[in-house]
This record gives C-alpha cells, structure tokens and sequence, in this order.
C-alpha cells in the first residue's frame, strides 16, 4: 500500500491539469463566499478489511473524516467522482465541502490518499474537517512565475528547494498556490521564506530562513587527461621498430663474429702439429 500526503499529490504532474470547480447546484447555498469545490460522501457503518473490500468492489473508497471537535466519522466516496474532484483541484490547495444526505455540509482538506502499488487503485482517502471561523495550518504548492536573468544570460539552472511551504490561515482566505516571481533571480543567488510578499490573512509558518529556490551555475564538464604512455606517440611509434632493427643488427654481428673464434682454435692444432713435426727433424742428427 502506498501513501500520498496531499503535498505529495500536489507537485505530481499527473494532478496539475486545471478545470473550473464545481460550483453548489441545486439550489443549495455554499457555506462561505469563497472557491471551493464540492464532493459527496456516505456515511458507512461496518469497518475492517471485509467490509473495505466489499466497497471497493463496489467502486467506492472507505475514507474517514478528522476533526478536532468530533469524532472520526467513516465515510465512502465513489470512485469517478474522486478522480474527477483530483482532476479538478489539480496541484492547487482546496477546500473541499463534503456533502451528506443525513447532515449539514462540511469544510475539509484532502490529508493523505493511499493507492494498491499493484493495481494502482485508491485504497483509502483521509481528510480534516477545517471550521470557516477558524485557523488552519497546511501546506500550499509553490509556483514558480518569470523568466530568471540568471537561466536566460548565464546560463544558471533554478533549484527549487522548498516545493510546498507551510501556512496558516481562514479557509476563506486559503491562496491556490504561492506565487514566487524569479525574474531578477542571477547566477548564485536564492530567494528565502522572508522575501516573500506577503498574502493578505496568511502567515507563513515555515521559517524565514529556509530558501525557496536558487540560481545554480550548470556544472563544467570535467576532460580526463590521458595517463603517461597510454596512447604512444607517432614518432615514439616509429623509433620503436627502429631500435629493435639495431638490436637485431647488433645480435647478427655478433654471431657472424663467433665462428672467428673458431679458426682462431683451428689454427691453434696447426701450430702445434708443426712443432711435433719438427721435432723429430731436430733429432735426426744425433745418430751416428
């Protein structure tokens, strides 16, 4: 099973098709003057896996309700009317009136959405009942707006560090996104939490000192050198064949010289067969 936070969802590019919200039909008139989108819920008795699955073939999704002020409440929301309420908040931040037949309507904010990773299906839907009179703490996406002078005359590469940030505010005064104009963002420069423009009825809540996004210088492509004697060069190349014809020259005189050697031993029996020759010959004389 797998879990998405709506801050999740929201920078999901599956989720960032924009439709116009579903207004209040029927006659029926919204709880406060503000854009919200609408959703309609039942109430479930049974619990547990049997009761989940049973549901779930049914093309409805179990999903609970939290409130500071009640209980939790379970609910069930049918499943083409889920994805179209996605497809209609796109990436935004929304609040959603849930509307039941056995009671009044109610504010909430999407909380998390846990999907089957095997057949992708929507396995369980949380949400947060908010009140219109009271302050509520989310995360709202971040968009950034402009063309950076950084990106288009250096080069640079914009790093978006925080893609949603936290706020507080009334659900009436709940912005779609935080808007955050780059254009005069250069090469090494960030834009932090406390340079943003402040939005009438919100208050920032993550801190001033964390950036929102950055300037970055593209990193240099890094040419390795060649090790020493890895690629030869062309004269080396050529000397080497060279020195090895010298070589060889050298070990070819010097085996024409060893037969010399030879005669010098051949001649060495000669001399001394002349001397047992004459020998005799020195002899002779002597008898009488």
């Amino acid at each position: 099973m797998i879990a998405f936070g709506w801050g999740v969802l929201q920078s999901d590019p599956l989720f960032q098709l924009r439709l116009p919200p579903c207004g209040v039909t029927g006659g029926t008139k919204s709880i406060i003057n503000m854009k919200q989108f609408k959703l309609t819920v039942l109430s479930r008795e049974q619990t547990g896996r049997s009761a989940s699955r049973r549901l779930r073939s049914a093309q409805k999704i179990p999903a609970v309700l939290y409130g500071k002020h009640a209980q939790p409440i379970n609910l069930a929301v049918d499943v083409p009317e889920f994805v179209r309420l996605l497809k209609a908040v796109g990436g935004s931040a929304a609040i959603i009136e849930l509307q039941r037949s056995d009671t009044v309507p109610a504010l909430s904010v999407l909380k998390e959405i846990q999907r089957d990773p095997i057949t992708d299906r929507y396995v369980h839907v949380d949400l947060q009942e908010v009140k219109a009179d009271e302050k509520m703490e989310l995360d709202v996406p971040v968009h950034l707006a402009g063309e950076s002078t950084g990106v288009k005359n250096e080069g640079g590469i914009l790093d978006l560090a925080s893609h949603t940030l936290r706020i507080r505010c009334f659900p009436k005064d709940l912005p779609d996104f935080i808007t955050v104009d780059v254009t005069e963002l250069g090469v090494g420069n960030s834009i932090f939490v406390r340079q943003l423009k402040p939005i009438a009825g919100v208050e920032y809540r993550t801190t001033g000192d964390q950036p929102v996004v950055s300037c970055v210088a593209p990193e240099a492509e890094e040419v390795a050198a060649p090790a020493p004697g890895a690629v030869p060069a062309e004269g080396a190349a050529a000397a080497a064949p060279a020195a090895g014809d010298g070589k060889a020259a050298a070990a070819g005189d010097a085996k024409g010289a060893t037969p010399g050697a030879g005669d010098k031993k051949a001649a060495a029996p000669a001399a001394g067969g002349d001397k047992k020759a004459a020998a005799p010959a020195a002899k002779a004389p002597a008898k009488k």
